[in-house]
């Protein structure tokens, strides 16, 4: 199992990515209130498929904890209850968490296949923490980043409960995706350390300064781009999914920064993409970097200038994800190399 560790952690990574991408999925259909509980849905632990289930019907049989919408809003059966001709008030608690009472099935359920890829990346998690006691004698790096990598994941999922209690604020998302950032952090190190045995690259001062530039600006860029989101979310609710040309109508100063940060970040990615192929320094991610900075700003350009098209938004979110983690393992690797001693 010790062997196989390193491909362990490979497969954890590669399921938080597939939470970002749920995510991205889940904010791009603005299906992020399709469920109003956590981490129930509605009261049910598999979301319901129709309207008629969650609406208020009369000789009908509603167990405790489930919620109807009646009159545009939520409520809570108190108890197991069988309905009368007419509505009960004393049988059920208004939900007071949030006001959001709509029910769409489409959303209910990207929603509910979203937190499904959390459970399913949580299990992965102690798996991970399992195996990685087995290296406490090793290396005690190794099962301490992993148990804060499995906190953090707790944590996270305190998180997109508060999330759905607070009808999507924007503060705590930009939280939410910070925290996800530095759980891929904490996993790519925990590949680094089990995975690069020696360096094979050369050293360049100006290099590893624009290195550590770029993955600031990156996070400061991702931080920003959840409250552009956020904007955008509330712009949807505001003039619906079939007008999408409004979806940028009048933007914050955080929008425009957003934008114009973007030359920034081409302007350091590139000057590593330049000393890497001048000084040949053999990194090979540095490729895979600007790629992603191409694609990044090629979806951006397309949600401005052509009105969001379909998986526009989920691209430019996971882009920007794996960007970060690139970023982070490539500045990993720098930290490895020797650093010339002057003759």
């Amino acid at each position: 199992m010790k062997k196989r560790f390193p491909l362990l952690v490979k497969i954890t990574i590669i399921s938080v990515y597939l939470i970002f991408l749920a995510g991205a999925v889940v904010r791009m259909t603005g299906s992020g209130m399709g469920c109003p509980d956590w981490p129930k849905c509605f009261g049910y632990y598999i979301p319901p498929t129709t309207e008629a289930q969650i609406t208020w019907q009369s000789n009908t049989d509603y167990e405790k904890g489930m919620i109807i919408i009646k009159d545009e809003a939520l409520f809570v059966a108190e108890k197991d209850i069988k309905t009368a001709e007419n509505f009960n008030l004393s049988n059920w608690t208004t939900y007071t968490k949030h006001n959001y009472a709509k029910f769409n099935k489409y959303h209910t359920w990207t929603e509910y296949i979203n937190r499904l890829s959390s459970v399913l990346s949580g299990i992965i998690f102690l798996f991970l923490v399992f195996v990685a006691y087995k290296f406490r004698r090793e290396n005690k790096w190794i099962p301490i980043l992993a148990f804060i990598a499995l906190f953090l994941m707790i944590f996270q999922g305190w998180l997109g409960k508060t999330v759905v209690d607070t009808n999507l604020k924007p503060k705590i998302i930009t939280i939410h995706m910070v925290a996800a950032l530095a759980i891929v952090g904490l996993l790519l190190k925990l590949l680094f350390i089990v995975s690069e045995k020696k360096s094979v690259y050369k050293y360049h001062s100006l290099f590893n300064k624009l290195l550590i530039i770029s993955v600031v600006f990156s996070l400061i860029q991702i931080a920003l781009g959840t409250q552009v989101r956020q904007f955008i979310d509330e712009q949807v609710k505001l003039y619906g999914f079939d007008h999408k040309q409004y979806s940028l109508l009048n933007p914050s100063f955080k929008f425009y920064f957003h934008r114009s940060f973007t030359i920034a970040i081409v302007l350091v990615n590139f000057g590593l993409f330049y000393l890497n192929q001048i000084k040949n320094l053999g990194y090979k991610l540095v490729n895979w970097i600007v790629f992603l900075i191409c694609l990044e700003t090629l979806t951006g350009i397309l949600m401005y200038y052509a009105e969001f098209p379909l998986g526009t938004q989920a691209t430019h979110l996971l882009a920007g994800a794996i960007l970060f983690g690139l970023q982070f393992y490539l500045w990993l690797q720098s930290l490895k190399v020797e650093i010339p001693k002057e003759v």
